[in-house]
């Protein structure tokens, strides 16, 4: 199977011939190949034939990337600008025709605002209700629009990528989560999957007191099912196996500060968890991020590239396989 086609079974419920692993964010590239994506503000200072140059090059290195760590779907990110964007995607896709998905930033919900503007956010959702909802459609509506022009360029995949939860739950009560975000993000969600993409739902957090919303919300993968929040994929697995790809759960601060056996014994308890019946993409639980030691990465990778292919009785479970 090509690396799309084994994303495609996982993101379906199915079972491919491997478990297809990728990362929200691989920023370890200087590490690994010895030269770092294309920054926003880089790209300000270019101009004509040297940012079209830029942009291709920027491309080609996160396919590279891909290609050195076996991705089945590549990350179109590290700038801002969606010509810009536009033009990586297009390059990106006639480098590899169909054989990996690509995907982008999507997502035009209400996420966790930060702290400078936290009272404020609270203080609007009480005080001016329809000026929200007005907002908050508004918002969706152009993210879609987005996503619209990225599809057309290429994009096949698109990861709503709002934060809802801290480690102690959500920002908002379910039932203003329910009133001011799920109606929004099951629209955001339903409009993309029309035009022809797969969708991924990312939150960060204990996601516990609205997983029901966000599974009703009909994404077909939930990313990162966060460990330090207490997320057990085990348990999620059981509860929703059937209705969403589960996606990440490696615990990342174990990545950086953990022991070897802690770093395998996470790796290893998400495949025996995740893996059997398909329906699950090997990740981290948040991102590579700068600073986590490349070689702590790469051991719990080394894991996945053992025990990634199916067809050992233990991995199978032919009444969740979806076919």
């Amino acid at each position: 199977m090509t690396p799309k086609e084994r994303a495609v079974k996982a993101l379906s419920l199915q079972i491919p011939d491997q478990v297809p692993t990728f990362e929200l964010e691989f920023q370890l590239t200087k590490e690994l190949l010895g030269r770092d994506y294309l920054k926003q503000a880089d790209l300000e200072q270019m101009t004509g034939t040297e940012r079209e140059r830029r942009l291709k090059e920027n491309a080609e290195l996160f396919v590279e990337v891909a290609e050195r760590l076996d991705y089945s779907i590549i990350p179109l990110q590290s700038i801002a600008d969606l010509d810009a964007l536009i033009t990586m995607a297009r390059h990106m896709r006639s480098l590899i025709g169909d054989k990996y998905m690509i995907w982008a930033h999507a997502d035009g919900t209400f996420a966790i605002p930060d702290g400078e503007h936290m009272m404020e956010f609270a203080y609007w959702l009480v005080d001016k209700p329809t000026e929200v909802h007005a907002a908050a459609q508004k918002r969706v509506d152009a993210a879609v629009e987005r996503a619209a022009r990225l599809f057309d360029a290429g994009v096949d995949c698109f990861i709503l990528c709002a934060d809802y939860c801290f480690n102690q739950g959500p920002f908002m009560s379910p039932t203003m989560f329910r009133e001011y975000v799920t109606p929004y993000l099951a629209e955001n969600i339903r409009e993309i999957k029309e035009m022809g993409a797969w969708v991924i739902k990312h939150t960060d957090g204990d996601m516990m007191p609205i997983i029901d919303q966000l599974i009703e919300c009909e994404p077909h993968g939930l990313h990162s099912l966060d460990p330090m929040a207490g997320i057990d994929i085990a348990e999620i697995k059981r509860l929703y196996g059937d209705k969403v790809c589960l996606i990440g759960n490696v615990n990342c601060a174990l990545l950086q500060t953990g022991t070897p056996d802690q770093m395998e014994n996470s790796a290893n308890y998400c495949l025996d968890h995740g893996k059997p019946g398909g329906g699950y993409i090997f990740s981290t639980s948040n991102c590579v991020f700068e600073g986590l030691p490349l070689d702590n990465y790469l051991k719990v990778h080394r894991i996945w590239q053992k025990r990634r292919d199916y067809g050992q009785a233990k991995d199978y479970d032919s009444s969740a396989s979806g076919s």
